[in-house]
């Protein structure tokens, strides 16, 4: 029989007949079960009330007439308005997560996600009205410091999904991977775009009588690159990834030549990373696709690679890029999982590789073979006019700095899907086109105006998950 006794004030269980015994204390029996630390108790109300608010979009032109003519109120007015976008865009995004099926959420990858945005929004929704500069100091320390930690998001969010793969529809895992990435960029877009105005209005050529005053001259208002050529972009892209692939494929190895034609002085305004991303994701995957095929061939390194044809279309509202390669398409057996973040016959393959990417901001720039970072994305020359200067407000560590960086031959399977992301984020969009045994051409469409808003999921939409 068995018989609860006090002993030192702790309860101990024990046989009541005269055989010899060893106590079992109750609390070390509880902390033997307990394999995982649960999370903290958090009440509902609070999270409830943040989703209740709606998102506020913006767009490229609001950025740029906004941050033109920066005064100390305006900078006030747009910290408090990234003081309450961002808690509210991270409810929204956790309340997606908590709608997941509990098996989905529970994945470690998925949980510590969850517990980054849960302690992002905690953390952002208690700061007070921004009313000093000093304020807005201690608010762009944090949001600077939420950004870094960021940095883990989309590595954890693409193994989760991989590894949760059969346990959702890959219809309804793919929907809630654009969401939470596209609210990811929205989140990196109004941060970073504060940031840098607050760089730019504690410039010293800020002011109009400074003496400094005749250098400012810049192509950027914050982030945004008022006069981006899309021409000047595809080559700069191309110069660095074909470095890239040198580095990879061997000095010997011919690559393909780019042949560019179209609209070529065609100009926009847009985020410049953005633009970068999904251009160079599409020559990598031209490149890589012609110098595999040209492996295979009979006549092996013989043969001149055909060259990436790139062809810039400029419409009343739109600019057209189009990619067009001969790397023999895409094998029918990947061709319907092309922009999928979960499903595909290479997943276990992106999962492995996933393992080597601690960090990734999504951006060209942390495209390396060594600790060099390509010089062809940070200082572009000066000839082509529209180089960002010192002087454009842009000293911050962003995700454009390269605080991430990943070998160039990983393949991860994200590449596509995420460039869409990025392109539909400003109404744009991206569509492949494969013929199998030839080729691709690639068609990238981006709003030429700048009036579009940023297209976000307002309310949580995962209720039906």
């Amino acid at each position: 029989m068995l018989r609860s006794c006090s002993q030192n004030g702790s309860k101990t269980l024990r046989l009541t007949t005269g055989a010899r015994y060893r106590p079992i204390r109750r609390y070390h029996y509880i902390q033997t079960r307990q394999v995982h630390n649960t999370p903290p108790w958090r009440p509902a109300t609070t999270l409830d009330e943040w989703v209740g608010k709606e998102a506020r979009p913006i767009s490229l032109r609001q950025l740029m007439v906004f941050g033109r003519s920066l005064t100390e109120a305006r900078l006030i007015s747009s910290a408090n308005y990234v003081r309450t976008e961002l808690p509210t865009r991270l409810a929204h995004r956790i309340r997606d997560m908590q709608t997941l099926p509990y098996v989905v959420v529970t994945n470690p990858h998925i949980s510590q996600v969850y517990e980054l945005y849960y302690k992002a929004f905690e953390s952002l929704r208690k700061v007070r009205e921004i009313k000093t500069l000093e304020d807005n100091e201690k608010f762009c320390k944090k949001i600077s410091q939420t950004l870094q930690e960021h940095l883990t998001v989309i590595p954890k969010l693409s193994m989760g999904v991989i590894e949760c793969r059969d346990l959702m529809k890959p219809e309804d895992m793919d929907k809630f991977m654009n969401t939470i990435l596209r609210s990811r960029i929205s989140r990196r877009v109004i941060a970073e775009q504060h940031l840098a105005l607050t760089d730019t209005f504690n410039s010293p050529w800020h002011f109009p009588d400074s003496p400094n005053a005749s250098n400012s001259g810049t192509e950027f208002v914050g982030e945004v690159f008022l006069k981006c050529n899309a021409g000047e972009v595809v080559n700069r892209c191309y110069n660095t990834i074909l470095s890239l692939c040198s580095a990879t494929y061997g000095a010997t190895t011919p690559l393909p030549q780019l042949k560019l034609s179209g609209h070529l002085d065609a100009t926009f305004p847009y985020i410049l990373s953005h633009l970068e991303y999904i251009i160079g994701e599409l020559l990598r995957n031209s490149i890589q696709a012609v110098v595999e095929r040209q492996k295979s061939s009979p006549r092996g390194w013989d043969e001149t690679p055909p060259a990436i044809e790139v062809t810039v279309c400029e419409a009343p509202q739109h600019v057209i890029i189009r990619v067009s390669d001969q790397g023999g398409g895409v094998p029918h057996d990947i061709l319907p999982y092309l922009w999928s973040f979960s499903k595909g016959p290479r997943s276990s393959q992106r999962l492995e590789n996933l393992t080597q990417v601690p960090k990734m901001a999504a951006t060209l720039q942390e495209l390396r073979v060594s600790s060099d970072i390509p010089t062809h994305l940070h200082t572009p020359p000066h000839s082509e006019g529209h180089e960002k200067s010192e002087h454009s407000g842009s000293g911050h560590d962003s995700s454009l700095s390269s605080l991430s960086s990943r070998p160039p031959n990983l393949r991860l399977g994200m590449g596509l899907p995420l460039s869409r992301v990025y392109a539909e984020y400003w109404a744009g969009n991206l569509e492949l086109h494969s013929l199998e045994g030839y080729g691709v051409d690639a068609f990238l469409q981006i709003s030429k105006l700048g009036n579009k808003n940023e297209q976000l999921t307002m309310r949580a939409s995962m209720d039906a998950v």
